[in-house]
């Protein structure tokens, strides 16, 4: 007998965090929550209480705007398993998370009745010259619809057979500064990877949420953007462009 399909729901928190939830587990993606992260700055505020409770947390990389400690200190219990690249595991360790997991590509994790598969991403990251070195990742949530969350990565070879029949692609479109360096995608070539993955839904995440302080608000036009180019690329994907904050279910 075929499983029968369990609804869900997704929300945007802004930047790379989002809430998964799917049968009974609610899982976050890199968890970043703060008015200010370094020299960035929040265009919208988000409240605490949107992420609890929290079963499993996702971490991409380690770049501070993905891994923030300070968030993941006030927001997560210590005892929540965290799953993070192979490598990056002792920057939370050494703050008294209980349940650190170090993955690598092909690596699954299971909570409940939930698996996860760390995928590959096209992203170098570092967390500064001396710090932690760990490969960037992205992750299959499957329960028995099938969601991806990118992290940050630029197209690459086997995007087109990562995984069959997905329900949910969360793609990063765009960064916080006047340019993208490479190892990202900008928004058409954010529709060239639907392309590939060819979603039935698809988020943009990685916009609008976090800008250098000295600009007065993170652009919204990526998302605008995005949304043209998928209809052109790809019309057959519903393009869903959230508020910070805003949900919907599936």
């Amino acid at each position: 007998m075929a499983e029968v399909a369990v609804p869900g729901r997704l929300t945007w928190l802004g930047h790379s965090t989002t809430v998964i939830e799917l049968g009974g587990v609610r899982i976050v993606t890199d968890p970043v929550t703060r008015a200010r992260v370094a020299h960035l700055r929040r265009a919208e505020q988000v409240d605490p209480a949107a992420l609890a409770p929290v079963d499993l947390v996702l971490v991409s990389h380690v770049h501070w705007d993905h891994l923030d400690l300070p968030s993941l200190l006030e927001q997560i219990e210590r005892d929540t398993p965290i799953v993070v690249p192979a490598g990056a595991g002792r920057l939370l360790s050494g703050h008294g998370f209980r349940h650190v997991v170090e993955v690598e590509v092909g690596d699954v994790f299971g909570v409940k009745d939930v698996s996860v598969q760390a995928t590959y991403a096209e992203h170098t990251a570092t967390r500064g010259p001396f710090g932690v070195r760990a490969p960037a990742l992205g992750y299959l949530v499957e329960r028995p619809r099938r969601i991806y969350f990118a992290g940050d990565t630029d197209l690459f070879d086997g995007m087109s057979t990562l995984a069959a029949d997905l329900e949910i692609a969360l793609l990063p479109i765009s960064g916080w500064g006047p340019r993208l360096p490479p190892g990202h995608l900008d928004p058409e070539r954010a529709a060239r990877a639907l392309q590939l993955l060819r979603p039935r839904i698809a988020v943009p995440i990685h916009w609008g949420t976090y800008a250098p302080i000295h600009r007065r608000r993170a652009p919204t036009v990526p998302a605008e953007e995005f949304a043209r180019h998928a209809a052109r690329l790809c019309p057959d994907v519903d393009i869903r462009v959230l508020a910070v904050g805003e949900s919907f279910p599936f």
